[in-house]
């Protein structure tokens, strides 16, 4: 006969029908060794093994779990099963013994720890804004097709204009310098980077150096290594590894803060994005297309910056785990999905292989979807932007000569990722 199962799911009929089952115990094979591999079975061999561990785990993921004096119990030997003493017995078998056994699946125990630790490390702020915002999107998406017909092309237009401040302003121009601009197109650029509200551009341009220096590594702000939602958006939920920290203290900014526009906009911050991202969208839909200032709101503020904002962690997510790695074996890639999302920024193998290359891309235009270098040769054929960098004529030496040429990388303020990677490691 197979023997009695006396885990904790069984705990309270275990108790009322012991003085029924006493007698017929040694008949069923409950001998000590039997018994011993059904704990283990049941309750885990972690616990079995060394209880005060375990114990010790429960209660730290959760103090309220077991009284004092439960824990005390917890930690004292198991008593010897197979034992003539009918209150051995009865200890193994009482309610209050068994109660004190933790209830919870390793995987849930797992989860529990996460969840603890995640509250001591958590950046609370932007918990709770992510959260409003979100929500915030949800009601846009609710009220969509509420809107008037003329909103949507609206919505297009400020999604795009509100997407550049973030691919030709912060990214291409102020992190990378990878071409000049006109103070006219600065000053234009750092109102939609304000649209954006992703923070101010030297911020924005000091994380996104760090994350070329040393991409991938510990000292990236969104490293890739520690999962797709930590890259995604995680980063931003939780408090500066202080190795980030560290290494964000080692670069250069001056040119930067040699810009005027971005003083202002840090100045302004964050009262100027605030506005820029919610209130402005609001006041044209209203104006323009004589939308309901709620959809406006909703639609043109919430929905459409929570989408901007995807479209940005995607480049640090989907491009670092999808893609084609067709110039260099690294982690990022080329992704068509994201390019189309975030307006040219997902060929990403070929920006960290060359991250001063202005198009951030191989290609022109018709092959390679960007409208963001589409926007920028337009500006220079306008004579308002000038010393647009290309990294083709490295590439095809690198093709031609191997391994042997050194790209000199321009005067990008980022380095090489395999220099820097080693240095991380």
């Amino acid at each position: 006969m197979r023997a009695l199962n006396l885990g904790p799911s069984s705990g309270s009929l275990a108790v009322t029908m012991a003085p029924l089952l006493w007698p017929s115990l040694g008949r069923v094979g409950l001998t000590s060794s039997t018994f011993a591999a059904k704990r283990q079975r049941c309750w885990g061999t972690a616990w079995h093994t060394n209880a005060k561990s375990r114990s010790d785990d429960i209660n730290r993921a959760s103090p309220k779990y077991v009284s004092s004096a439960r824990r005390e119990r917890a930690h004292a030997p198991c008593a010897s099963v197979g034992s003539s003493s009918t209150r051995r017995w009865w200890r193994v078998l009482s309610h209050s013994e068994i109660s004190s056994r933790p209830r919870t699946s390793p995987r849930a125990l797992a989860i529990m720890m996460s969840l603890s630790t995640f509250k001591k490390e958590a950046n609370w702020f932007m918990v709770y804004y992510m959260s409003v915002v979100h929500l915030g999107a949800l009601e846009g998406l609710r009220r969509l097709f509420q809107c008037k017909l003329e909103t949507f092309p609206l919505f297009v237009v400020i999604y795009y204009l509100t997407g550049l401040g973030i691919t030709m302003g912060a990214h291409r121009l102020w992190a990378h310098r990878s071409y000049k601009a006109h103070g006219i197109v600065r000053f234009f650029l750092m109102l939609c980077n304000c649209m954006a509200n992703q923070g101010s551009i030297f911020h924005w341009s000091r994380d996104h150096r760090v994350h070329h220096k040393y991409s991938d590594t510990v000292a990236d702000p969104h490293n890739s290594g520690r999962g797709f939602f930590f890259a995604h958006m995680g980063w931003l939920l939780v408090k500066k590894d202080p190795r980030v920290l560290e290494a964000g203290t080692k670069l250069n900014y001056d040119d930067l803060w040699a810009d005027w526009t971005v003083v202002i906009q840090e100045k302004l911050n964050p009262w100027g994005q605030l506005f820029m991202c919610f209130v402005f969208p609001t006041i044209v839909g209203v104006q323009v297309v004589g939308e309901d200032w709620k959809n406006a709101l909703f639609v043109l503020g919430f929905l459409r910056y929570t989408a901007v904002l995807h479209a940005t962690w995607l480049v640090n997510s989907a491009a670092h785990f999808y893609g084609y790695q067709t110039y260099d074996n690294i982690p990022p890639r080329e992704n068509w999905f994201v390019s189309l999302w975030a307006i040219g920024e997902g060929w990403h193998n070929w920006h960290h292989k060359f991250p001063y290359d202005y198009a951030t891309s191989e290609f022109g235009v018709t092959s390679q979807f960007n409208p963001t270098k589409l926007t920028i040769d337009f500006m220079a054929a306008l004579g308002l932007v000038s010393d647009r960098k290309r990294a083709t004529d490295i590439w095809a030496k690198i093709k031609e000569k191997g391994s042997s040429f050194q790209d000199p990388n321009g005067d990008d303020p980022t380095k090489a990722y395999s220099e820097l990677k080693a240095k991380a490691n």
